[in-house]
């Protein structure tokens, strides 16, 4: 399962919409490192004040990259962690997690990010088993 959720979090869901702060509290303990690192590489952003930062970091264990891949494949739980944390996130193999700021630059930095050449460009023999 990609997240733990409590009986009362699946009452709310079952009885309707589930507010984000409810949600997004749900993927903070479910997914830790994803989530640890989502704020990490956003704190970075902040603090370059550039359009884009990120963390290529290969995680530590299977567990983490899976939890990296369940928080960053699922729309809900992506969409949940950019309107969070205020940006838009990017995904390249199996573990590079990038933030963007949202304006044009951001836009323009990220379609670089993006590109069948930049995933090309962002191959090594260590990863081609990820």
């Amino acid at each position: 399962m990609s997240l733990s959720v409590s009986p009362d979090l699946l009452d709310r869901a079952e009885a309707g919409d589930v507010p984000d702060d409810a949600f997004v509290a749900c993927v903070r303990e479910s997914l830790p490192y994803a989530w640890t690192t989502v704020a990490d590489v956003t704190r970075r952003l902040r603090a370059a004040g550039a359009p884009m930062a990120d963390d290529a970091v290969p995680p530590p264990s299977e567990a983490e990259r899976g939890q990296l891949l369940r928080a960053l494949a699922s729309d809900a739980i992506r969409g949940a962690l950019e309107r969070h944390h205020g940006v838009r996130l990017a995904f390249q193999n199996c573990h590079r997690v990038a933030a963007f700021t949202p304006d044009a630059a951001g836009d323009a930095a990220r379609a670089r990010f993006t590109t069948p050449r930049a995933q090309l460009l962002n191959q090594s023999p260590e990863l081609r088993d990820c």
